[in-house]
């Protein structure tokens, strides 16, 4: 069987860290500079960066329509962080462009600043061995304060939503590809097997 092969939005952000996971996870990552190449892709991963600096570089390159387009076919995305919020329907302050995939409203740098990123412990569900946590790394992370029925929350950090499915869309808030536990990719992965075939 042919490796997946998973995009990660190369306008800003953790790219490399992304590529080198989707690596090690078996898959085949390229880095998605232009519009043109999301439709090379199995399954595309928006990273973590600054949010409204990514819907800015998303409009200024012709990816907001193109993204859209692309996911409303069959398409599946996982946000981490700013893409998180590049995802969601709404924010509950200040005005970036958003691609409103999914039904969630989002909190923005809920967490404080970047001298207030944090480790702690996190259960996942649905991902392999629950029983282990998964060690989450938040960055100037957000953090969902609605989800619409049709989600479905995977974690929570202190009675926040901090990782959330619709459909083929996928969200987290911190940044697993910054450790070297590979289970929210295989997830990630997982869902796309499960949807293409």
């Amino acid at each position: 069987m042919r490796k997946r092969t998973i995009g990660v939005l190369a306008l800003q952000g953790a790219v490399r860290e992304h590529l080198m996971m989707l690596e090690n996870c078996g898959a085949q990552g390229i880095a998605v500079k232009y519009p043109s190449e999301l439709f090379a892709c199995d399954g595309l991963i928006i990273p973590g960066g600054e949010s409204t600096t990514i819907g800015k570089l998303i409009v200024r390159d012709g990816f907001l329509e193109a993204l859209r387009k692309r996911a409303s076919e069959d398409l599946p995305v996982y946000g981490t962080c700013a893409g998180l919020i590049v995802l969601a329907r709404q924010v509950t302050e200040g005005n970036q462009p958003l691609l409103g995939l999914m039904d969630i409203v989002v909190r923005r740098n809920a967490y404080g600043r970047q001298v207030d990123s944090f480790e702690d412990d996190l259960i996942i569900k649905g991902i392999q061995d629950e029983e282990k946590p998964f060690r989450g790394i938040f960055i100037r992370a957000p953090w969902i304060e609605e989800v619409g029925p049709d989600v479905e929350v995977l974690c929570e950090h202190k009675g926040k939503v901090v990782m959330a499915r619709q459909d083929r869309f996928l969200v987290s808030a911190f940044h697993p590809e910054l450790t070297d536990d590979r289970r929210v990719h295989l997830y990630f992965l997982d869902m796309v097997k499960e949807l293409l075939s």
